[in-house]
């Protein structure tokens, strides 16, 4: 099982949602949004002095999902290059 985390500005949210659609793709996840922090595009805090946000994205899926949506994503920095936009992957045991 592959866990992916999508950490983006929260103004390309729509866009991405819209790559998967156009890929057929619905894959599950767990959405936390207004997530605030610094990173290589700076500071996202929600506050009157760095007002943007971040969201972030946590799928946990097969490996075909999870090149499906890594190919999303890449195509949306590439239509995005100077957003917040990234995604980390690792290896995930199911417990329970």
């Amino acid at each position: 099982m592959v866990r992916l985390e999508l950490i983006a500005n929260r103004a390309v949210e729509d866009d991405l949602y819209d790559l998967f659609k156009k890929q057929e793709l619905n894959p599950y996840f767990t959405r936390l949004g207004e997530v605030q922090g610094f990173g290589n595009s700076g500071a996202r805090k929600g506050d009157h002095i760095f007002p943007e946000e971040n969201f972030l994205l946590i799928f946990y899926c097969d490996e075909q999902t999870a090149q499906s949506i890594t190919d999303s994503v890449l195509e949306l920095k590439r239509i995005f290059p100077a957003e917040g936009i990234v995604l980390f992957r690792s290896v995930a045991d199911r417990v329970g």
